[in-house]
């Protein structure tokens, strides 16, 4: 049975000290090969190569079909590593191997159509949901065009979002639909500011069935009541689906910031500023690593705690209160907007010199601002939201 030969067995599973440290030891190569990945608008194929057989992307895929099962505490040390050496990367990292998590949610036939063959499968996505639907027996017709899918052109699978028919007045019956790339067509749009090699290009498909068992609702996920669940009963797929994917958008700008802060430690503790004095002597410049620093800490401090509030949730069987979801949600949605103001302190801590494109500053910086950009990441909506709750309002939101 395929199945039975894709499981894995405890003592072929890396600890998760070991997997953050196979990340960590891509960091150079990583560095060397960002100013290709940032021309080609795509991260390399043997950075993907490499991810692979370090078994990274296997941190949160399930085990019967080759994967590790482990905390995503473990998933996101092993993002902010990766993304120390690129962002892009750590982008990517977080958008397509947090589908290994939620193909556990689907019904069991999807994730068999996915691993079978090939248990290193990607699954792209964008979730924005522009999918057009028609209900057909079996399943859907599904068209629509996408923006912002990362890592589109190493993908042989689609997570893509749409509406599901008859989704009426309140909240929409929005979901995922999963799609193989040969109904997929990539369109390049990708040139921007920063995150030029997440690849994040257009896709568009054109009547493709879908039957019913490659779809997952946002609603069943909220719930944490999936069809996939009736096989794949561990905690790990116990958790709100929206907060295991909020984080997977928002890590990597810690792993950037961390990455500036290095750099400018380096550059700045031998550096004589134009008027003669030490940057390392500096107390503004001693101020602006001491700040990143510390958000760093703070930034990771809040996520583990989190997850292990969540954690412990799954374990026992019950729910996380609502007023502690949308906080959670709020605070992941701040980690861009938070290092994107930290970095841009340490930017001018560079000067003049943090202006060259052959150093790294400028890049790093443009890559954390982009990553603030997604929707996940808008801080401003979040907390409204979630201090509107505190105000007594109803929530309506059910991607948490």
């Amino acid at each position: 049975m395929v199945e039975a030969a894709l499981k894995v067995v405890e003592g072929d599973i890396p600890s998760a000290a070991e997997l953050v440290e196979r990340a960590r030891k891509l960091i150079p190569v990583l560095r060397e090969r960002a100013a290709a990945g940032d021309a080609a608008a795509n991260v390399v194929p043997e950075t993907i190569e490499d991810m692979k057989k370090a078994g990274l992307f296997r941190v949160l895929q399930p085990k019967r079909w080759g994967g590790y099962e482990m905390s995503p505490k473990t998933f996101y040390d092993v993002q902010m590593a990766l993304a120390e050496g690129d962002m892009s990367v750590g982008w990517i990292y977080g958008v397509i191997g947090v589908h290994n998590w939620q193909i556990a949610l689907f019904d069991d036939r999807a994730a068999r159509e996915v691993f079978e063959n090939n248990p290193d499968a990607i699954i792209a996505s964008t979730y924005m949901p522009k999918g057009k639907t028609e209900a057909v027996e079996g399943g859907y017709r599904f068209s629509g065009r996408w923006q912002f899918s990362s890592g589109s052109k190493h993908a042989q699978w689609f997570f893509l979002g749409g509406l599901f028919p008859g989704a009426g007045e309140g909240v929409p019956n929005m979901g995922t639909f999963l799609i193989p790339l040969e109904d997929v067509e990539i369109v390049e749009t990708w040139d921007t500011h920063g995150l030029k090699a997440t690849g994040s290009h257009d896709v568009i498909v054109k009547d493709a069935f879908v039957p019913d068992y490659r779809t997952h609702t946002h609603r069943q996920g909220f719930e944490i009541d999936s069809p996939g669940n009736a096989v794949n009963t561990g905690p790990l797929y116990r958790l709100p689906f929206g907060q295991v994917f909020l984080r997977s958008v928002s890590t990597a700008s810690i792993g950037a910031l961390q990455a500036l802060l290095n750099e400018v430690i380096a550059f700045g503790s031998g550096k004589l500023g134009s008027f003669g004095g030490r940057t390392s002597e500096n107390p503004f410049a001693q101020l602006a690593v001491a700040e990143a620093a510390a958000t760093i800490a703070d930034l990771k401090n809040t996520l583990y705690a989190n997850f292990d509030h969540m954690e412990r949730h799954a374990a026992a069987g019950t729910v996380p209160a609502m007023e502690d979801r949308l906080r959670f949600k709020y605070q992941s949605s701040e980690v861009a907007s938070r290092c994107a103001g930290v970095a841009a302190k340490l930017f001018r801590v560079a000067g003049g010199s943090g202006l060259f494109l052959e150093k790294p500053f400028a890049r790093i910086l443009a890559n954390i601002e982009s990553g603030g950009q997604h929707q996940a990441n808008s801080y401003e909506l979040w907390g409204a939201n979630f201090g509107a709750s505190l105000f007594g309002a109803e929530n309506q939101d059910i991607f948490l």
